[in-house]
């Protein structure tokens, strides 16, 4: 914050103030003096445009982000897209080439690169939209900073003053609602409590308290109770303070940038990163393949003559060479699944909205995959695994002995006055000293429950609603009918204790008594004062205690050791106690009523230094334990991940004890496991030497008190270790740890705005066990896209092989790449994307998650497509020979048509028609249409291969229509897993059928595509070549079976080789 050196004052002769000074370490004066301002004059006007030059504005930066143009190029930095671009230009440059030699020169010469480039374009898109949103978050940040400040300046209060405007050393007052405008320095308390909420930050479950006191310069951001932080809410009290930081430097400015930071260090998901591998190796298998035919063809490159026993006279043939480059383009096309983007957006998209039926909404579609591979979840505790509800989980009351307690265990986690039931409670009507309890809960109480929808919420402070509630449970005052009440009011049983009791006068809660009291006039006409508060300084303040039947005994010294020792008991266990008293004899209140300013004693209430005196020689009547419940259903959770291989670690603001009993209670230690090494506060873990190894541990880990930089280097050195991590938070403090983890997680009840928009999915419910049902979801996505990519990839293995086979055997094209597009994207695309809705393995949550570095590939998988690809490779080929050589194939006549049969020598040797003497066609027919080559015969190997092309274009869809069945286990047979099993993938293969028969019998489309309609012995034919393809998989998933074993075995050889 500032700049230049520091004088005794940590002041420099230009104003400048150091960024380092630890306000919070000083005390006022010292404070005062180091800003150089007056408390009660402020700064003057010269002395704020001063700093402001200094310092600037109080406001968050603006970070510029990518330019549009970055992020277009960027959408091309992707080994796939770049074969598809090489292949689009050269396509289109080889088609205005033709069309300038005299070829076609219409749309149908364009279709294949105008197709590819409009992928190219939908693909960068997609991106760029996607890219877009990263920075929301950043302004989502703007959104809870704090519009308008209450300044002192010159002496003068200036209400209003745009909070943008403040400088450190200004003087600002804050009153009840008003947001913290900047990092700031308590001076003085004009109320007698302050209380701001800033769980949002600093992750605490409750509003804080504040005073002007110093706290140790070494003090967490949670225990800097002399501050107050920029965004942060004033929910009680009257407080002047301190401007000592602004904009960039304050808390929330921090979290800006780290937010900054941590959206430059997003990483591909682990399915990008393979598909991004696959790529690489596609490219080097085209570039050999590519090679391959060029070599194999290099032949029809030169022409040459022999003179004297020597070649002479060399020629080149332009004309060869671009022929072999349109080889070279099919082959890209053909080795490129161009459908694959667009069939794992869907499979994604589907995945989203079985997500958001479990209450899991996703913002990004790549983080769906990637929740599928998640070895580690990092927690926050409140509102997650808790319910972010205050509830009372035990009472204890006075027994019919002065050495006796009762004990009530309380059931229920929700503001719900139905929800649970106090364990052991007396039939019939209450006791003196039970009804006194739930009286003085009832009345000495400001909050409020209402139910909302199918769920109740508290109204005011969550501690005092969770009393209210109790008093439901504990049941009506003695002679009081419920039903007679109606069933419109919540909180009826507390309404009646209200009107017994009615509350005339209110004794605020300060920090230094630890209480509130209230004076209440009973239906008599009686004054008396009841009393709540921290349990050891109502004891403190008590002379007598009640029992069981409502008698007042002297409080000894048994008495006090015995209350001490139930506070002992339910504060090792994390709860959060309250006692209660009251007292009869109000010597200056006996004729005192509801705000009587005449009244004598009216005036000691106007001073709270008075409270303490009033609130003495108090009647002790019992205690209650409240805590924030884990919920219900986190347990069972917690034991899921666990039989997953997934580690759960706990990461919070709340203080440890608090912490370390929730974790015991819901499994994430073992109820008596020594946890001595496996829980720390943030501080504690920063201090570590070896901060990886404690990370490294087997089983649970906590961390409590936790700041915004302790999440951020746990999620870092997680992913830094091969971790695959999902992050949940809330608060603005979370985001730069949701932002920087592999999955950020955010609440979506409770749950910031800021969070939310650094998050990739937000909980609908605010609900760990979600969490746990979206990765078994994403488990069973990842593993059907597994399924079509494979699928996808056999299929364009197979295409390769025609296109090589056809170029090694000289023989005419019989798959163009305007038709392998089509393939490709539509026929392809509906099996493939059906292939995501099979259904999940029932074992799906009992596996260990794979790890982000497990190849999408197999060997044993490479080898079976490459054995299918081969497959289609020789089928596709195949039919094509067919055609051209043979009249019928397996009793199939084919010869209907008309057509020349050829030798295979002269199909191969195709080019040298024109030498061959008296070489004649006979016209043929394909549906409609008669193809005459008596002017020109050699035309027959060209245009005339028309149905021969149809033929292997057909075969190929039928292959993969079959093939498609053939993934719907990775190894196990159709015998087994029969088609019927997956609904929508007979439906898809209908749908492909379907349009594949469109391009056929439509005129207009079977121009475009080149091909022609087909007869039924023609079907019959592709039927007979295509089918074999699901027998040849069945016996290789046999032999996978058979050896699956032997091939696990090897694996984990090889995954121990590499740990070791």
């Amino acid at each position: 914050m500032g700049k230049g050196g520091q004088d005794h004052r940590n002041q420099n002769s230009s104003g400048s103030i150091s960024s380092d000074i630890p306000a919070w370490a000083k005390d006022v004066q010292e404070c005062l003096k180091v800003y150089n301002v007056d408390k009660d004059r402020g700064l003057t006007t010269e002395e704020v445009e001063e700093r402001r030059r200094i310092y600037g504005w109080n406001e968050l930066e603006k970070h510029e982000g990518p330019s549009i143009w970055s992020l277009i190029i960027e959408q091309f930095n992707d080994t796939l897209v770049r074969i598809l671009l090489v292949a689009a230009v050269v396509s289109f440059v080889l088609a205005w080439y033709d069309g300038d030699e005299g070829g076609e020169m219409g749309i149908t010469a364009f279709v294949e690169p105008l197709v590819i480039f409009l992928i190219l374009i939908v693909n960068a898109i997609v991106g760029v939209w996607q890219e877009n949103n990263a920075e929301k978050a950043l302004e989502a940040l703007k959104d809870i900073q704090s519009a308008h400040a209450s300044v002192i300046r010159e002496g003068k209060k200036i209400s209003g003053l745009p909070a943008r405007e403040l400088v450190p050393g200004d003087i600002v007052e804050l009153r009840v609602g008003d947001k913290v405008p900047a990092d700031m320095r308590v001076l003085h308390l004009i109320s007698s409590t302050a209380r701001v909420e800033q769980g949002s930050l600093t992750g605490e479950s409750e509003a804080v308290n504040k005073s002007n006191k110093v706290v140790p310069q070494d003090s967490d951001i949670q225990g800097k109770n002399c501050m107050v932080f920029a965004g942060t809410t004033v929910v009680n009290g009257n407080i002047i303070c301190l401007v000592t930081q602004t904009g960039m430097n304050t808390e929330i400015g921090k979290v800006h940038s780290q937010i900054h930071a941590a959206a430059q260090m997003d990483e591909d998901t682990p399915l990008k990163k393979k598909l991004n591998e696959f790529g690489e190796t596609l490219t080097a298998i085209i570039g050999v393949i590519c090679a391959l035919v060029w070599l194999i063809n290099v032949k029809y490159f030169f022409t040459w003559d022999y003179v004297n026993g020597w070649p002479s006279n060399f020629k080149f043939s332009f004309e060869k060479c671009t022929y072999y480059f349109e080889i070279a383009v099919a082959l890209a096309v053909a080795a490129i699944p161009e459908g694959l983007p667009a069939v794992i957006t869907t499979c994604l998209a589907l995945g989203t909205r079985k997500m958001a039926q479990k209450n899991a909404l996703v913002r990004k579609l790549p983080s769906v995959e990637t929740l599928g591979c998640t070895t580690v979840i990092c927690s926050d505790k409140t509102g997650t695994l808790t319910t972010n509800q205050m509830a009372v989980a035990k009472l204890v009351a006075m027994g019919p002995r002065a050495d006796s307690v009762r004990t009530f265990k309380v059931d229920g986690t929700t503001y719900s006055p139905f929800d649970g039931k106090i364990h052991e409670w007396p039939t019939g009507c209450m006791d003196a000293n039970l009804s006194m309890i739930a009286k003085i809960a009832a009345v000495c109480n400001d909050s409020g429950v209402a139910q909302a929808g199918n769920h109740y919420v508290a109204n005011g402070m969550p501690t005092e609603a969770a009393l209210k509630v109790l008093v439901e449970k504990m049941g009506p005052p003695q002679g009081f009918d419920t039903s007679s009440s109606g069933t419109a009011d919540v909180l009826r049983c507390c309404q009646r204790w209200s009107e017994i009791g009615r509350r005339i006068a209110t004794l605020e809660f300060d920090r230094d008594r630890k209480s509130m009291g209230v004076i209440v006039r009973s239906e008599s006409g009686r004054n008396s004062l009841l009393v709540k508060g921290a349990v050891e300084n109502v004891l403190d303040r008590s002379s007598h205690v009640q029992l069981l039947d409502g008698s007042v005994v002297t409080l000894d010294h048994s008495s006090r050791d015995l209350i001490l020792r139930s506070l002992h008991e339910m504060s090792t266990t994390a709860l959060r106690c309250l006692g209660f008293a009251y007292k009869d004899e109000l010597a200056e209140f006996v004729t005192y009523d509801d705000g009587d300013e005449n009244h004598p004693a009216h005036d000691l209430l106007l001073k709270p230094s008075n409270y303490s005196a009033i609130e003495s020689d108090l009647i002790f009547v019992g205690l209650v334990g409240l805590r924030d419940p884990p919920r219900e259903e986190v347990h069972k959770a917690i034991e899921d991940c666990r039989a997953a291989g997934i580690r759960v670690m706990v990461i919070t603001g709340d203080n440890k004890e608090t912490a370390e009993a929730i974790c015991h209670e819901i499994g994430v230690f073992g109820p008596n496991e020594d946890i001595t090494s496996k829980s720390l506060t943030g501080k504690e873990y920063m201090d570590l030497a070896n901060k990886r190894d404690h990370l490294r541990q087997s089983g649970g880990l906590l961390f409590s008190r936790a700041e915004p930089r302790h999440k951020q280097e746990i999620v870092k050195l997680l992913k830094e270790d091969g971790e695959v991590v999902a992050m949940t938070g809330d608060g603005v403090n979370d985001a730069p740890a949701l932002k920087l983890a592999d999955i950020g997680v955010a609440m979506g009840i409770t749950g910031t705005e800021v969070a939310k928009e650094a998050s990739d999915m937000v909980l609908a419910d605010d609900n760990f066990s979600t969490i746990v049902a979206a990765v078994g979801e994403g488990r069973s996505i990842y593993d059907n896209m597994k399924a079509f990519i494979r699928y996808m990839i056999s299929s364009n293995i197979g295409e390769v092989a025609s296109i090589f086979f056809t170029a090694a055997l000289g023989i005419p094209e019989g798959l163009i790449p305007v038709q392998l597009l089509w393939v490709n994207l539509v026929t392809d695309g509906p099996p493939a994307t059906a292939l995501g809705f099979n259904p999940p393995d029932k074992d799906i949550m009992k596996k260990p998650p794979r790890r982000s570095d497990d190849s999408l590939i197999t060997a044993w998988i490479l080898f079976r497509y490459l054995v299918i690809g081969f497959y289609v490779g020789i089928a596709t080929v195949g039919v094509f020979i067919i055609w051209y050589t043979h009249g019928s194939f397996f009793g199939i006549d084919l010869s209907q048509d008309g057509h020349t049969l050829v030798t295979y020598s002269q199909l191969s040797n195709w080019e040298k028609c024109p030498s061959w003497e008296g070489f004649t066609v006979s016209p043929f027919t394909a549906g409609a249409q008669v193809f005459s080559f008596d002017a020109k015969p050699c035309d027959y190997f060209q245009a005339g291969k028309v149905k021969a092309m149809t033929l292997s274009l057909s075969v190929l869809v039928a292959i993969e229509m079959f093939n498609s069945l053939n993934a719907l286990s990775e190894d196990g047979s159709l015998l087994t897993m029969p088609p019927w099993v997956n609904p929508w993938l007979l439906l898809a293969m209908s749908v492909s059928f379907g349009l594949h028969f469109l391009i056929l019998y439509i005129p207009f489309l079977a121009q475009v595509f080149g091909i022609v309609p087909l007869s039924l012995n023609e079907w019959l034919l592709v039927l007979a070549v295509a089918f074999p393809v699901v027998l040849i998989d069945e016996i290789l998933k046999f032999i996978g079976r058979c050896t699956s074993g032997l091939r696990t075995s090897c694996r984990r050889k090889s995954v121990k080789t590499k740990a070791e």
